[in-house]
């Protein structure tokens, strides 16, 4: 009876985690594949003035902290999650909250990035604006592959 109980409380650790490696790479833009081509853009093609490339990288900094403070919220919560999962053994309560709270920080740390990702493009004149447009709907687009 324990070898089954061991093989399913591993299989539900299993399938939490592969489901939140899922959501996490929808939800979560990766960085070296879908912001590199902005990142890019906005340091290199968009020929910024000395103004704009001051306050992008102020955004840039103030946006790093704040995605890097819901990371770790995400990372608390997934573990929240395991936890719940070791000690309900199936789709309690513990685990539905630990996904809510995990839904919630992932839709909070996508908030910010539009915010930022706002911010960004109003530091630019409006004949840079289209082709900004553009990269960050390729970036929302493109599969990553």
């Amino acid at each position: 009876m324990l070898n089954r109980r061991t093989l399913v409380v591993a299989l539900i650790a299993f399938v939490a985690a592969m489901a939140g490696v899922a959501i996490g790479r929808l939800v979560i833009p990766a960085h070296e594949t879908q912001g590199s081509e902005l990142h890019e853009l906005l340091h290199h093609d968009l020929k910024l003035d000395a103004g704009q490339q001051a306050r992008l990288e102020m955004l840039e900094r103030r946006f790093a902290v704040r995605r890097q403070a819901l990371e770790l919220e995400l990372r608390a919560d997934n573990a929240r999650l395991a936890d719940a999962i070791e000690a309900e053994h199936g789709n309690g309560p513990r685990v539905g909250a630990a996904v809510d709270a995990s839904h919630q920080a992932m839709g909070e740390l996508q908030k910010e990035t539009l915010a930022h990702i706002f911010a960004m493009r109003q530091i630019l004149r409006p004949d840079q604006t289209a082709a900004f447009d553009r990269a960050v709907v390729k970036a929302l687009t493109t599969d990553g592959r």
